[in-house]
């Protein structure tokens, strides 16, 4: 129950059932000597008053759209306040702003449904495990590291002045994962004339679209495109199927092209992806050279399932995919001899093991064989080029540092990658 010593009585509200909620409130509300809100739930309760045919309790109305300029109001006359707020005023409502501002002996709070949990309900999806972002005032910085985990499912609250749900469009766009998810945005919700709707393209967006919305992206389970819709090479990080445990963790786009251009893939032979991780390179490699046999290789538990779905998604058969150490490998004789010996060879996450592992691959690589090795730490090139110097004939190294686009409003910033440092050697 609340505590009517308390000054200020924070009230959410869902908008849904406006009528009998301000009924259910009416004691507090009714002992209030001010009532404050959004000018549109202010409307909608100076509506109910008239439909009530109640005159004679005369309220002090103050909208809280202008947030600095009501809490001085509120700070200038202690007055028993009703302050409406929409859903729950502590989840990225005016309850923060009111902690703040006034101590705890004076506030009380009356939580209702949030805007996204009306959301999910309008779709009839659980919302247990959703991830969460606020675009509101902030940089988009937040909701890209935000997507970049793959969540199942993102809730984002849109900045009208940003641009709201096109500023998400345009940073999913930027990030290359608009494919990857099902974009739905939700205005006005609670109200007789909410409005959801499934956005598949930028031309979607209602020219009229509320600023009072929201964007919720779901994973698609499936990628929309077929094998052979794809290119040949260079495709985009979200057709693969990823490590749920460490989302994003993969050899990206441009780094994979590059990768690709150094290997000079022969039309036949055999290619070694050690490090594989999710498979990316070495299944790519397959669509540009479709007669190369590869093996791909992953300590990774589960990797073998991941990898033999980004085969089937992109339409290729390695010949072998090995889950184990790849010192184990070497030790156990666990590949058939007519795979033993690469013509191409990618070492990658080898981590500390990285120069034993150039040291067995030398001792059975064909007489022709190019060697790529992509680093990400500069600590490492030194120790390998050392291993390889004495074993090549050419040896080179390049760095290699990519940016991305990202949508600011109507601006667009560049997001770095990771570096990367590819160590070649060619036998």
């Amino acid at each position: 129950m609340p505590n009517e010593s308390k000054q200020i009585h924070v009230i959410g509200i869902d908008t849904s059932s406006v009528e009998s909620f301000f009924e259910a409130k009416k004691k507090p509300i009714f002992k209030a000597e001010r009532i404050t809100g959004p000018q549109r739930i202010l409307d909608s309760f100076k509506t109910w008053l008239k439909d009530k045919n109640i005159k004679n309790h005369k309220f002090e109305f103050v909208a809280t759209d202008k947030l600095n300029d009501f809490i001085d109001l509120l700070k200038k006359g202690e007055k028993r306040t009703i302050v409406f707020s929409g859903g729950d005023p502590l989840w990225f409502g005016i309850g923060r702003l009111l902690i703040q501002n006034f101590p705890l002996s004076k506030l009380y709070f009356e939580p209702a449904a949030t805007s996204f949990q009306l959301a999910f309900s309008r779709l009839g999806k659980p919302w247990q495990n959703t991830q969460w972002v606020s675009l509101h005032g902030r940089e988009p910085l937040s909701f890209e590291k935000a997507i970049k985990k793959l969540p199942s499912s993102l809730v984002v609250l849109t900045d009208s002045n940003k641009g709201g749900a096109k500023e998400v469009y345009q940073l999913l766009h930027s990030l290359g994962l608009e494919r990857k998810y099902d974009f739905w945005t939700f205005e006005r919700l609670g109200y007789l004339n909410e409005r959801i709707l499934k956005i598949s393209s930028i031309n979607d967006f209602p020219i009229d679209l509320d600023p009072l919305h929201l964007v919720i992206l779901f994973e698609k389970e499936e990628p929309l495109r077929t094998s052979e819709e794809l290119p040949l090479f260079g495709i985009n990080d979200s057709v693969f199927l990823q490590n749920a445990d460490c989302p994003g963790l993969m050899t990206k786009r441009e780094v994979r092209v590059q990768i690709l251009a150094e290997l000079n893939l022969p039309k036949q032979g055999v290619i070694w992806d050690i490090g594989s991780g999710v498979g990316s390179i070495g299944l790519e490699a397959l669509r540009i050279s479709p007669n190369l046999r590869l093996v791909s290789i992953d300590k990774r538990v589960g990797s073998k399932n991941i990898i033999e779905e980004n085969a089937r998604r992109i339409g290729v058969s390695p010949s072998l995919i090995i889950e184990d150490e790849v010192l184990n490998i070497f030790q156990g004789n666990k590949i058939k001899p007519s795979l033993l010996h690469p013509d191409r060879v990618i070492i990658g996450g080898g981590g500390s093991n990285s120069h034993l592992i150039i040291e067995e691959v030398l001792k059975l690589i064909n007489s022709s064989c190019i060697l790529v090795i992509p680093l990400i730490s500069l600590k490492s090139i030194s120790k390998l080029e050392s291993i390889l110097r004495p074993k090549v004939h050419k040896l080179s190294i390049s760095q290699h540092q990519s940016y991305r686009g990202i949508s600011i409003g109507e601006d667009i910033r560049l997001s770095p990658l990771n570096p990367v440092f590819i160590l070649k050697g060619e036998i």
